[in-house]
């Protein structure tokens, strides 16, 4: 059975979720082999192991923290060389796509970004991706070199399935051009509790009709164990920080639950969220272009659905 190398986003060895969902999908396609940089793996391996990673491919050197995304698709690239793996699944985020579209340079290969599925198919892969800004659902194949896919999170239900994971020492070093991407400066951000608004399963979401209120808003997310994101009005009004837009010009997110509260729906907002699993909105405008894309609708001031929305769950947690 072929490799398929999956590429760990981690933090110290902290191994976030959407590892876990791509590890997931690699059993669909072959045998699962992760590729492990940076520092902690001692805290990584058995997490790996515990979603189906047969093999782990480590370069563990605090040097490598060192660097920005040059060394990840280094390292990629010479195991593509040394192993043919049916695939390379990374995650869909900036860091992500950048590694994967250095990787598909040197490898001669094709990537497709921001799937939101993959299927083994016909010897091959087939990927589901929405585009032209959520207009359309398309399917996609590689038909050269090795697929090099990038995988918006949630995309996947992460499946325990314990493998050994055996590990292998990769014998790596950075070149020049890594080297000469150099971190020089870092800035930590405020911890705010909640979860990242790319990776969370559930959004709740707030925009021009918050008034810039957003304490409804933030109430429910936090009953709900959610991430906050805000329209483009909202974050150019300076109600809300710019790092929580999602949409064609912010962030792309595809949670299990998104919740659209005071968003009329424009399309440049729909490209963000439209590929959510379950979309629920909260308008007092009826006619709002958002009612045609969800699943549940509130026609009511947020202002007072809201609050009653937080008490039930809250109420419901016990």
């Amino acid at each position: 059975m072929a490799e398929v190398l999956v590429l760990v986003d981690h933090a110290d060895g902290a191994v976030r979720k959407t590892t876990s969902e791509l590890l997931t999908i690699a059993r669909r396609l072959g045998e699962p082999s992760a590729v492990f940089v940076g520092t902690g793996f001692d805290t990584a391996k058995e997490a790996l192991a515990r979603y189906g990673a047969a093999k782990v491919y480590r370069a563990e050197a605090p040097e490598l923290t060192q660097y920005l995304v040059v060394p990840q698709a280094e390292l990629l690239a010479q195991l593509v060389a040394d192993k043919s793996p049916a695939a390379v699944l990374l995650p869909a985020s900036t860091e992500g796509k950048e590694v994967g579209a250095r990787l598909a340079v040197k490898t001669g290969s094709g990537l497709i970004t921001d799937a939101v599925d993959v299927q083994a198919a016909d010897g091959g892969v087939r990927t589901t991706q929405s585009v032209f800004a959520g207009s359309y659902t398309v399917e996609a194949t590689v038909t050269h070199g090795t697929p090099i896919l990038a995988v918006k999170p949630n995309s996947a239900t992460p499946e325990e399935a314990p493998a050994a994971a055996a590990d292998e020492v990769v014998d790596f070093t950075p070149s020049d051009l890594a080297r000469g991407a150099a971190i020089t400066d870092t800035q930590p951000k405020a911890a705010s509790g909640r979860p990242e608004l790319t990776e969370a399963a559930i959004v709740v979401s707030g925009g021009r009709g918050t008034a810039g209120d957003f304490g409804p808003v933030e109430a429910f997310a936090d009953a709900l164990g959610a991430a906050v994101g805000a329209s483009r009005a909202a974050v150019d009004a300076g109600w809300y920080p710019h790092s929580a837009q999602v949409g064609q010009t912010g962030k792309q997110v595809s949670p299990q639950l998104y919740v659209a509260c005071g968003i009329s729906g424009a399309i440049q907002h729909r490209a963000g969220m439209q590929t959510s699993k379950t979309i629920v909105a909260v308008n007092k405008d009826n006619e709002a272009p958002i009612f045609e894309l969800v699943d549940f609708g509130v026609v009511g001031d947020l202002f007072n659905v809201l609050p009653q929305a937080t008490a039930a769950v809250e109420a419901a947690k016990g």
